[in-house]
């Protein structure tokens, strides 16, 4: 079956795939379908996430993609309705990122070419505020 993930740097020496953190795990999300996986990956550029692209691929080469990695895959189904906090993480992404994603070294060398690692980080109303913005455009 043909299921949609994210991928950020697609085609490039430093492709990387979006995984959430649940726990201990890395869960890489198998959307079932485009529109479902297009509007996470808009709710993940409205929280200053790079810009992914979506890929369509085989599930079972997922699977095993996660398997040889080490991360587990979480198939969400068209039409997909969470039922608790931890199932709204498959359709809401989660408010925080990593600080240096495993796939993004250069991003880190640039930041320290432009002085953006003393930035502040913004109020935790600010960003309860910005997302109230955002689910109200759902």
């Amino acid at each position: 079956m043909q299921v949609f993930v994210l991928l950020f740097n697609a085609r490039t020496e430093n492709e990387g795939i979006h995984t959430i953190r649940v726990g201990d795990r890395n869960l890489v999300l198998m959307f079932e379908d485009e529109d479902d996986a297009t509007r996470y990956a808009l709710l993940l550029e409205a929280q200053d996430f790079p810009t992914s692209t979506i890929e369509a691929l085989d599930q079972q080469e997922i699977e095993e993609f996660c398997e040889s990695a080490g991360y587990h895959s979480q198939l969400v189904p068209k039409g997909f309705v969470p039922q608790s906090d931890a199932e709204r993480l498959l359709m809401v992404p989660p408010e925080t990122n990593v600080d240096k994603p495993d796939w993004s070294v250069e991003s880190e060398l640039e930041d320290k070419d432009l002085g953006l690692e003393d930035e502040e980080p913004m109020a935790d109303a600010d960003l309860e505020r910005i997302r109230r913005q955002l689910e109200g455009l759902l």
